[in-house]
């Protein structure tokens, strides 16, 4: 079973419906996005198919689930109230209308309406900011996670302003007046992205739920990490951001160095919080287990890269055999795994907390398959393999096309496997999950009049 966590109040978390409709919308960027991307592999896909490819799981998937997950778990972790619950939809559907024709425009070749699908993009991340951060405001002084997540929502600010320039670039000149080469802003937005919004709200959220899930907690070496990290890591983004921005190589390569620094000294902290977990290993844990190892294969690769030039398109992410190792290695498992346990744990607390102690009820592990989630996690760790084997070695793209049909076959599987969750015990049901509308205050207060008192655990 999993690890339940002491310590945390659900009295402050959003309605059920508010993240898990977050994390469905982005399970159809996954699938979409993975099988553009199995797809062009095995025969030419018209358009500006990798940027669409690109798009559709990073501003799709992990940023819809990073908006999901924060818009559940500050109000938990931190104690306080959602600043709004209705701009938690609103961020949604925002970034979801943006994304769907910002990714039809490229994949058509029509881009002159990217700014406009672009802007409603950047104003659904601005609300998701705005929110979280104004929640954030009420939970001081902030713990190591919610400082992480400040310094996200931050990126997330910075990187839509370069993403929506660049968007309007494809048809308006902004930056050739300027004398600026539009690759370097591609750059910076990827670094920005990437390195700032993506693995900053990664690294906040593995401190809490490395050491919750695990049952364990950091002391001597993982103290002094975590306080090199939390310093390092930022610098070293805004320090790399900016080098590439300016093209100074010098900049940049100080900027890389800080976040190689950072991310194998994070790498020992949740190695060590994995060795001595106190629990039994349960999916989360061991898509985490995947993670550290690809942390340190990623940096041990990309430190002779970034160190001759870190300015090249071609180390963008790291070694330009270390891009799936970032991707798939660090943050397709770290969400993968996240999700096996956030899913099931919404719907229980809804489902079941209050049922405790009257009759029996299941734990948050028996509401998945347990089979399917193995086999996802093989199809998956396997396809990865070939895939980062096929750039280390290069190997025949038949072996790619494999290894991309393996990581989205396992995808799938995932998704069918959450599906699952929802279909059977949410209260709602899928199709309430995507169409529900929030109570109105009034009827919230009736609610919860009639309801017992939530559980603290």
């Amino acid at each position: 079973m999993s690890a339940i966590p002491s310590g945390l109040s659900t009295d402050q978390q959003p309605p059920m419906t508010v993240p898990l409709r977050h994390f469905v919308v982005g399970f159809g960027f996954l699938i979409g996005g993975g099988a553009l991307g199995s797809t062009n592999t095995l025969v030419s896909v018209p358009g500006l198919v990798t940027l669409a490819h690109v798009h559709l799981l990073l501003a799709g998937w992990v940023c819809l689930t990073i908006m999901g997950a924060m818009t559940q778990f500050v109000p938990v972790w931190s104690g306080v109230e959602l600043h709004s619950r209705r701009l938690a939809v609103v961020q949604l559907w925002l970034v979801t209308i943006g994304l769907v024709g910002f990714v039809a425009m490229l994949l058509i070749g029509y881009l002159r309406w990217l700014p406009l699908f672009g802007a409603i993009m950047l104003v659904g991340f601005w609300v998701f900011a705005y929110n979280i951060g104004h929640t954030l405001t009420t939970a001081r002084p902030l713990d190591v996670t919610e400082r992480h997540f400040a310094l996200a929502l931050g990126f997330f600010v910075l990187l839509t302003v370069f993403g929506l320039l660049l968007a309007v670039d494809f048809t308006y000149p902004v930056f050739a007046p300027l004398s600026i080469p539009r690759e370097r802003i591609v750059t910076t937005h990827a670094t920005l992205a990437v390195f700032g919004a993506v693995l900053t709200t990664i690294l906040g959220a593995l401190y809490q739920l490395g050491t919750m899930f695990t049952q364990t907690s950091l002391y001597g070496i993982d103290m002094h990490l975590r306080r090199i990290e939390e310093v390092t890591y930022p610098v070293g983004v805004i320090t790399l951001a900016l080098g590439r921005l300016v093209a100074m190589r010098s900049v940049a390569q100080v900027g890389g160095l800080l976040v190689i620094v950072s991310l194998l000294g994070f790498s020992v902290i949740l190695a060590r919080r994995l060795y001595e977990t106190q629990v039994e290993w349960t999916p989360m844990l061991s898509r985490y287990a995947v993670v550290a190892p690809a942390m340190v294969l990623w940096a041990v690769f990309t430190i002779p890269t970034w160190l001759v030039n870190p300015l090249a398109r071609s180390s963008l992410f790291g070694a330009p055999r270390a891009v799936y190792l970032l991707i798939l290695g660090i943050i397709g498992f770290v969400v993968l795994g996240t999700l096996y346990h956030i899913v099931p744990f919404i719907i229980w607390v809804h489902r079941y907390s209050d049922l405790l102690g009257y009759e029996k009820v299941p734990m948050i592990d028996d509401l998945y398959s347990a089979r399917i989630a193995a086999v996802d996690f093989v199809t998956i760790l396997l396809g990865t393999v070939l895939i980062v084997l096929t750039e280390w070695f290069a190997l025949p793209n038949m072996v790619l096309a494999v290894g991309g049909l393996s990581v989205l076959a396992g995808l799938c599987l995932f998704v069918a496997n959450m599906l699952l969750v929802i279909h059977t015990h949410s209260p709602h049901g899928l199709r309430g999950i995507l169409v529900s509308r929030l109570a109105t205050s009034n009827q919230r207060r009736i609610a919860e009049s009639q309801e017992p008192p939530s559980d603290r655990w």
